[in-house]
């Protein structure tokens, strides 16, 4: 496996590594709650991948599969998906469902770097 295109700020926290990764990280963490099956979701993804090439450094990207961790999902209120949500320094401070477009999700998380 190539080691040099793997992308660094990408994340696939867990229920037990959650407040770790996530709360705790030094960076913006946009979350971004999805599962297999839902079609809205997987559209989302490779946008949000793209995102995090772009943004490498400044913010990181964590993915939770609803279907692997429904208590993560639960604990957040995720009642519909994709839920998105911006965590910085260990606050929520921003969170959406629904698909959007990647200057949209840029200018979200550029609100967030820029403070």
């Amino acid at each position: 496996m190539d080691h040099m295109n793997k992308q660094t700020n990408i994340l696939h926290p867990t229920t037990q590594t959650f407040d770790a990764e996530v709360f705790k990280a030094q960076q913006p963490v946009l979350v971004d709650f999805w599962a297999p099956w839902c079609p809205p979701c997987r559209a989302l993804k490779p946008v949000v991948e793209q995102l995090a090439e772009e943004m490498q450094g400044e913010a990181l990207f964590a993915f939770i599969n609803v279907d692997e961790h429904p208590a993560l999902a639960e604990e957040f209120g995720v009642s519909s998906i994709p839920a998105l949500m911006i965590v910085n320094k260990g606050d929520v401070v921003d969170a959406w469902t629904g698909y959007e477009a990647k200057p949209a999700l840029k200018a979200r998380m550029m609100a967030v770097v820029e403070k």
